[in-house]
């Protein structure tokens, strides 16, 4: 029979392995029986019990497999010389002695080995989802790729046979720094949907604006296309969109050139305003942010009623305010804004997208036009989480998703790709 003595400096342990497997043993000491003899004894001092007896001192070899010296006397001496390090008799318990804040930026994966002086045992509990230990070594603790930003704390407890010591291990998981390498293409009929209800507190109303309780802000990096069809980008709103109100932004075309339409109401009652034609680039990345004060919209007739609901929408291509033209069916929109449908790429029916590319797509309950240049960011895409006031909802368009859902970064409206596929997610970014 060989025996195996393995020692791991690190806790300050002595494994022996045999033919019943690996047993943790402290405060070791082997003997002879007599100083002529050629066998050895393994006792265990702390319990006071015979872990091996008798047994022939060739059998015994380190963790490479070599022999401990050439007769019984020096197998025995070097033997007691390795268990020195594997505890103390004097009853001194475990100490860990590892750090016990650990940093990871998520996406990584963790790799941590808890170290104590003289430990024997190792215990882990609350270990986050996905953090497991390694086969063979129960210190080490690997995985957690997947862990949300956030501090996990885990207990880490190493005994001998004198005591134990318990740590609270912090897992401090951090937000991986920011990058934009991805965008959603959309032509024919791609479109994004989400859940509208998700929403309604953001872009809804119950009637004819109350204030800045109603505000709203939308923004995104737009990269339109050629094509001289009228299409949708953006719509929020009630399916009956002939009686009902909704939100819909288009690009459209105007003798050739490229604008974009923002419509407020139904098809009978609303408001549209009108960015200068060309001031949209075919295929040209731009960043337009849409915002309203959450004011009334209509139930006055007269120019300045009507200025004055139009003044309450603002758009902005590239963080430059747009003049707009302005128009009206029956002098605007009275009623509320029903959560039916949250689209991008598509109306009620129709009108989708063709050839077109959205990114960082976010919404605030709020109007930010005072906020437009912190938003644009001189035309460089930015966390939009590390605002003075960051919006309610993030969507990357590419960026950390994976077909057919578009994450919400920092609420829940998950967006559903409908009528793409994993290649509809592209590597194209501002």
């Amino acid at each position: 029979m060989t025996i195996k003595i393995y020692k791991d400096q690190n806790a300050g342990a002595v494994f022996i392995e045999n033919a019943n497997g690996v047993q943790f043993l402290n405060a070791l000491q082997a003997t002879m029986d007599e100083p002529t003899d050629v066998k050895i004894n393994i006792h265990d001092l702390s319990k006071d019990v015979d872990i091996f007896t008798q047994v022939p001192f060739g059998d015994f070899v380190d963790q490479n497999g070599a022999t401990y010296g050439a007769n019984a006397t020096d197998v025995c001496n070097a033997l007691n010389a390795e268990f020195a390090a594997s505890g103390s008799s004097t009853g001194v318990p475990p100490t860990i002695t590892s750090a016990t804040t650990v940093n990871l930026t998520g996406g990584d994966t963790l790799n941590y080995e808890l170290v104590a002086t003289k430990g024997v045992g190792y215990e882990w509990a609350n270990l986050p989802s996905g953090v497991v230990t390694v086969e063979g070594n129960v210190r080490k603790l690997v995985g957690g790729s997947s862990l949300s930003a956030g501090t996990y704390n885990i207990t880490a407890k190493a005994v001998n046979y004198y005591g134990e010591d318990t740590e609270t291990i912090s897992l401090v998981v951090s937000s991986p720094p920011y990058s934009n390498t991805r965008s959603v293409n959309f032509q024919n009929q791609d479109y994004l949907g989400a859940n509208a209800s998700l929403v309604d507190g953001i872009l809804g109303r119950a009637s004819n604006g109350s204030g800045s309780g109603d505000a709203w802000s939308i923004s995104m990096w737009f990269k339109g296309s050629n094509n001289s069809q009228g299409q949708t980008i953006f719509y929020f709103g009630d399916q009956d969109t002939v009686n009902q109100g909704y939100i819909q932004l288009m690009q459209i075309n105007s003798s050739g050139n490229k604008l974009l339409r923002l419509k407020y109401g139904s098809n009978g009652n609303n408001l549209r305003l009108q960015t200068p034609a060309g001031s949209i680039l075919p295929n040209t990345w731009q960043h337009v942010l849409v915002t309203y004060d959450g004011g009334t919209t209509g139930a006055g007739s007269t120019t300045s009623e009507l200025n004055s609901y139009y003044s309450r929408f603002k758009i902005y291509i590239d963080g430059a305010l747009q003049s707009t033209n302005n128009s009206h069916s029956n002098y605007g929109w009275t009623q509320g804004i029903n959560p039916d449908n949250f689209r991008i790429g598509r109306f009620s029916s129709g009108n989708y997208m063709r050839d077109c590319r959205v990114d960082e797509l976010a919404l605030w309950g709020s109007d930010q036009s005072g906020n437009i240049s912190d938003i644009y960011n001189s035309g460089s895409t930015h966390d939009l989480e590390l605002l003075g006031t960051p919006p309610n909802h993030w969507w990357r368009m590419g960026d950390g998703d994976t077909f057919p859902n578009i994450q919400d970064n920092i609420g829940s409206a998950i967006f559903v790709m409908y009528n793409m596929t994993a290649a509809d997610i592209v590597t194209d970014a501002p």
